[in-house]
Order: structure tokens, then sequence, then C-alpha cells
């Protein structure tokens, strides 16, 4: 091992990284970021959970080495040898793993309070390129990990079991929280290193408080209901069905707004219905209940006033997504949004938009695209 390592230091490769390293573990960072794009799917696939559950054993074993390292059991070993490159593995499985997150949360086009909680793992995947000096810290450590471990056993307990409600997230935040209560409890038993630096029930605390702050997210709505993720919102003029595909028919925005892709102006007609498109996607058996939340601005309250709660149910499996559609007649001018919600009234989504009267069709960026 040691001369494949001397080996790789001398080569091309290896210099240039070794004189690069500054720019090259950005490098690096960016190419797992976009592998992970390119591969990663859907999380009920074999090669996601396989990919995710490796992360996660591996980021729990590599922890417990790198803080049991000073044990007498490890001198003369290959673990001891090559100690120093285990605050680099800690970092990158940190960074697969947030990574990771972040694409499955990125593909919801939820712009509702719930991107709160994904720019909070936006922060933690580019903040770990700056851990590297501070790997070493154990509450940063053990904190860094259990965040990664609740998001993980959140998408993967449901996904496993085919079932997802509040009941279901509970158990996912204990299960976490026991598992690294243990594995904390472990370390801190077999180092003394550990147990010189830490004091056990300061961390303890502190991963109880994280606990804590995670389940207040949630009870106010501010974590997305994974492992559902809103693929597409639509406000439309039409939607029919035609040979299991759904035509809709819809005011696009112009090129340069990418991130939307219907234009927030609803241009209505008198008598015209007002169309709201969602595909879901649901892993493969899960069923849920998905609703439609219609809300319309009161400019004299300041408030928005809900009107109509209208439902339909999706099944899980469909790589395009879960589809469904409601409508409503006479609406009035102004501000709309429809939150696209569970039974439990988590967000998956918001679709906003504003109803302009006109009086003559409008025509002007109409699409029709099949789902």
């Amino acid at each position: 091992m040691r001369r494949a390592l001397v080996r790789y230091r001398k080569s091309v490769f290896g210099t240039y990284v070794i004189r690069n390293q500054k720019y090259a573990s950005i490098l690096f960072f960016m190419g797992g970021f976009i592998f992970d794009t390119w591969t990663l799917g859907r999380i009920d696939r074999v090669y996601d959970t396989v990919v995710l559950c490796s992360h996660m054993t591996l980021l729990s074993i590599t922890l417990y080495l790198y803080n049991t390292v000073d044990n007498d059991k490890w001198e003369g070993t290959f673990i001891r040898r090559y100690s120093e490159y285990f605050p680099l593995l800690i970092q990158f499985f940190f960074g697969a793993l947030s990574s990771v997150f972040v694409i499955y949360f990125f593909r919801s086009v939820s712009m509702s309070k719930t991107m709160f909680f994904f720019i909070l793992l936006v922060l933690l995947l580019f903040a770990n390129e700056f851990l590297k000096k501070k790997i070493s810290n154990k509450y940063l450590q053990f904190s860094v990990y259990f965040f990664i471990s609740f998001t993980f056993f959140a998408f993967m307990i449901p996904t496993l079991i085919r079932e997802m409600n509040t009941f279901i997230f509970i158990i996912s935040g204990l299960v976490s929280l026991g598992c690294t209560l243990a594995l904390i409890t472990f370390i801190y038993r077999s180092s003394p290193g550990t147990r010189a630096e830490i004091s056990l029930k300061k961390l303890i605390s502190l991963i109880l408080t994280i606990y804590i702050t995670i389940n207040v997210f949630y009870y106010f709505n501010l974590i997305p209901p994974v492992p559902l993720a809103m693929d597409t919102g639509l406000v439309a003029h039409d939607v029919h069905r035609k040979n299991n595909e759904y035509i809709v028919t819809y005011e696009k925005n112009p090129w340069y707004v990418f991130w939307r892709k219907h234009h927030t102006t609803f241009h209505r007609q008198a008598g015209q219905r007002v169309y709201v498109f969602t595909s879901v996607f649901a892993p493969t058996d899960l069923k849920k209940s998905i609703f439609h939340r219609w809300k319309w601005y009161n400019p004299d309250t300041g408030k928005w006033e809900v009107t109509d709660d209208l439902g339909f149910e999706v099944a899980g499996g469909r790589d395009r997504g879960f589809r469904g559609y409601t409508y409503k007649n006479n609406l009035r001018e102004g501000q709309w949004k429809v939150d696209v919600i569970t039974e439990e009234e988590l967000v998956l989504g918001v679709v906003d938009f504003v109803i302009k009267n006109t009086s003559e069709p409008h025509e002007e960026g109409m699409v029709k695209k099949s789902y």
C-alpha cells in the first residue's frame, strides 16, 4: 500500500494534485456533485439506496476509527499509519451525503417556507469545504453527523417501509438519535483521547438540542415531506387526458426566467376555468393523498384567504411523477397561490400567479405540452 502511495505521489496526476491542492479539492468537490446529479435518480432505486447506505456506513466507521486511533490496539497497524487521511474521508462523506440530499430536494419546485431547510442543506454542503481545519473539533463532527443521519433516516425509512406520516418521521428521528448516541458512547468509552477532549454531557445536550430543533421545524412545516417531491407545478388554461398523457396548455415564461415554467400572470376571459397541474414523485408502492389548497390574497385585510381544499391521491413508482390537477371557475382578479400539501399539511410546493381579466383570448406565449 505504501509503495502504491509513493508511485501515486510521483505520477504526473499525483504531482499536479499535490501542487494544486487548494484548487484540486474544489474541482473534485464539484466533480462529485455533478456525478451525483447525473447518476442519482430515484431514491427507491437499488443503486441510489446502496450509494446512500454505503456513504452513511463508511462515514460512521471512519468517525469511529478517527476518534479511537490513539488506542494502543492500533499501534503499528494500517489504521494508525494512514490516520492522517481520516479527516479527508470524513469531509468527503459529509460532502457526498449532503450533496445527495440537496439534489433530491432541488428536484422539487417548492419555493415555499420549506426552502429554508433546503438552504440549510446547501450551506452545509458548501461549508463542508471549509471544515478541513475544524474537523478535529468533536462537537462539530458529531453535530454535523447527527444532522446528516437524521436526514438520511427521514429519507430511507419511509422509502423502505412504503409509508410516510408524522409517526414515521418521529420513528426516523428516534432511530437517528439512538444510532448517534450509541456511536458517541462507544467512542467515548473506547478512546482515552476523546474522554480528555470532550464533556459527554455537553455533547449529548448539543445533540438533543439539534434533535428538538429539527422536530420544531417539522411541527411548523419547515421541513419538506421527504421522500415525496413535486416535479412540476403549473397554472394552466386547459388540462385534459389523452392516451394516459396529460395535455397541458399554459402561458410560458420568457427564456431568461428559467426557474419557473409558467408565466406568473394568468390572462383570464370571463367564464374561463383556471387549472393547476402538478406531478409528484413518490417511491414505489407509497400511497398518499395530495391536496391543492387554493388561496386568494385579500388586499383589504392583507391576509391570504383559503377558498378551497381539493384533493387527489398519488401512488408511487412512476418515473415521471404522479400527475393530477384541480380547477376553479369565476376566480376574482388579484394574487393567488395554490399550496400543494399532504394530508398532514406538509408543503410539497407552491404554485403562485396573478389573475388578470381580459376581454380577448390570450395567445402570446401559449404552449401545449404533454406530461
